[in-house]
């Protein structure tokens, strides 16, 4: 089996080394393009390992740094992401209840209609007592509570 590079296989060592062992139990033998290595002999077999142990620790370092960087960059204020979407939330949710299409919510509100729909399920599941809850459910709760 011919491949670009080490890690284009795996993500770990051991998942690395266990595909190598697969490969071996079907007579296949592996050479990696870029670092130049097969591992049809024992030496062979030992670049790879020691190989995708490094690539390992590269790989764990680079994560590492950018958990550091996003860390320093919340403790200094800044925005980690997207910015918050800058809508009236319930004033999207009162045009779609009110028959509007997620189209025409969309283009009114100037937002995809993945965000409304993401907005629709987020005043159901944490539903604000009055405006935000539909009619149904507010007859429902003044019943239960009388």
């Amino acid at each position: 089996m011919l491949v670009s590079a080490f890690d284009r296989i795996a993500r770990s060592t051991r998942n690395f080394l266990q595909v190598i062992d697969e490969l071996d139990s079907l007579e296949t033998e592996f050479i990696s393009r870029r670092e130049g290595v097969a591992t049809g002999d024992a030496m062979g077999r030992l670049f790879v390992t020691i190989i995708s142990a490094i690539a390992e620790l590269e790989r764990s370092l680079v994560v590492e740094r950018v958990k550091s960087g996003m860390r320093r960059a919340r403790l200094e204020g800044r925005q980690i992401g997207r910015a918050r979407l800058d809508v009236d939330r319930e004033q999207v949710v009162l045009d779609r209840r009110s028959g509007m299409s997620l189209t025409q919510v969309a283009k009114k509100h100037n937002i995809s209609r993945a965000s409304v729909c993401r907005l629709m399920k987020e005043a159901n599941e944490n539903p604000v007592p009055g405006i935000l809850n539909p009619p149904d459910e507010l007859a429902q709760q003044a019943g239960a509570g009388q």
